[in-house]
């Protein structure tokens, strides 16, 4: 049966490599485990379906649509021209904002797309405007964007916390050390490599200018502000639940959006809604259909025999999570980190409780490793997308791109990993 599991995998990892759709793709590892098995679908295909009924899972589509609600409505934009009050005008500061901006994006849509769909339009002309090439303007907004996915809420540790049977709200605050982190790397980064650019800078104001613009785009940016603070203080005040915040920021970003942004009408409703709605239900029918197959794999105990086979190569705590973090790696190049967290946790997990890992220790490891996957070719899906809205060739921007993603990403992914108080630190403050 090991054989045959085996070979799932296989076909799983084939048809993703040449761009079967996803659905498609754990369905034929289905199809393997059913044919070549002898396992039976009935009983596990109830499962799958009566999980899905978890209503946990409905803040997935509510923060896709608040994130796309957020895009197309002027949100995003308010937030973006207050941050470039302080520091638009310093060498490399428009290059600050961009992360800034696109980590504040994703602390309220939970999505790491958001971020350069909203940021990029706005910011990546006007990057190539003060003189920075336009790969490594585009890679920066697209490496922050990837924010989205660790500065809480994350839709990836819904999942996370989902299928591991995790606390949701400690797995959030597990991935927002390693996010801030992120942050002041390509922050610092950022400003360093801004040296080498002939950048044509704005006179700096005096600040007596500064208060009065920062006090005047304040009053027009006030509403958006209010989102996140709303948000994230009700989940972490205990007043909302994950499922209740993502509810609750879309009843505001259609007003909001409406009213005072005036960036939402009938039409762009519809197309958020569209496309918001387009991205659910391919989530919906994957996580359907690989949590069928992670079952087949735990029934025929698969994890087990994956632990016993680690163990038998090597019993070194280090040694373990180091090649660990290589499968999350090199898995999330090849498919997206919803994916890669609903195939691989199940199957992890009992190798981290074997060696001591706490559960949402290795939340935060599965999140910034996956979340690299998102800017890593070949799967880089956040990476593309930036290309394409700051149209730039792919190969200007994948220089750039893994230059951000070894100085910025990766101290800190090996931070995470090997010590675990930066993962820690937050959910124990709030009493996990």
């Amino acid at each position: 049966m090991l054989e045959v599991a085996l070979l799932a995998l296989a076909v799983l990892v084939v048809a993703l490599s040449i761009g079967v759709p996803l659905p498609m793709c754990f369905g034929a590892g289905l199809m393997v485990m059913s044919l070549l098995g002898g396992v039976t679908m009935k009983g596990t295909m109830l499962w799958g379906f009566g999980q899905l009924g978890n209503p946990v899972l409905l803040a997935i589509p509510l923060f896709i649509l608040a994130g796309t609600l957020m895009s197309v409505s002027g949100i995003a934009a308010s937030l973006l021209k207050l941050v470039d009050v302080f520091i638009g005008h310093v060498r490399g500061g428009l290059g600050v904002v961009a992360t800034l901006s696109c980590a504040v994006i994703g602390a309220i849509s939970g999505s790491g797309l958001t971020g350069v769909a909203a940021i990029g339009p706005l910011l990546i002309p006007e990057m190539t405007k003060q003189g920075y090439p336009r790969g490594y303007a585009t890679a920066l907004v697209a490496c922050s964007s990837v924010l989205g996915l660790l500065i809480p809420p994350s839709v990836t540790m819904i999942v996370y916390g989902w299928v591991t049977d995790t606390s949701i709200l400690a797995s959030f605050l597990a991935t927002l050390g390693p996010g801030l982190m992120i942050t002041a790397s390509l922050i610092v980064v950022n400003l360093v490599t801004a040296r080498r650019f002939d950048l044509q800078l704005q006179a700096r104001p005096d600040l007596a200018t500064m208060l009065a613009q920062a006090r005047r785009r304040s009053l027009v940016a006030a509403p958006a502000l209010l989102m996140p603070v709303i948000i994230l203080g009700g989940i972490y005040g205990g007043v909302l639940t994950p499922t209740e915040a993502a509810a609750v920021a879309v009843i505001y970003a259609v007003p909001v959006g409406a009213a005072v942004y005036r960036g939402l009408n009938l039409r762009t409703l519809f197309e958020a809604g569209k496309e918001a709605g387009t991205a659910v239900g391919a989530i919906m029918l994957m996580i359907l259909f690989s949590m069928i197959l992670s079952q087949m794999f735990t029934l025929e105990s698969i994890p087990q025999r994956m632990v016993d086979a680690v163990f038998g190569l090597t019993q070194d705590r280090i040694l373990i999570l180091l090649l660990v973090n290589l499968v999350l790696f090199v898995v999330g190049m090849i498919v997206n980190d919803i994916t890669a967290i609903i195939l691989l946790a199940p199957l992890l997990m009992p190798l981290m409780k074997a060696i001591g890992v706490d559960p949402v220790h290795f939340a935060a490891i599965m999140g910034v490793n996956t979340a690299l996957g998102g800017i890593t070719p070949p799967y880089a899906s956040i990476l593309y997308m930036g290309a394409r809205i700051g149209n730039a060739r792919v190969v200007e921007v994948v220089g750039p791109a893994l230059r951000l993603l070894l100085l910025g990403f990766l101290p800190t992914v090996l931070l995470t990993t090997y010590w675990p108080e930066l993962a820690l630190f937050f959910p124990r403050l709030f009493g996990y």
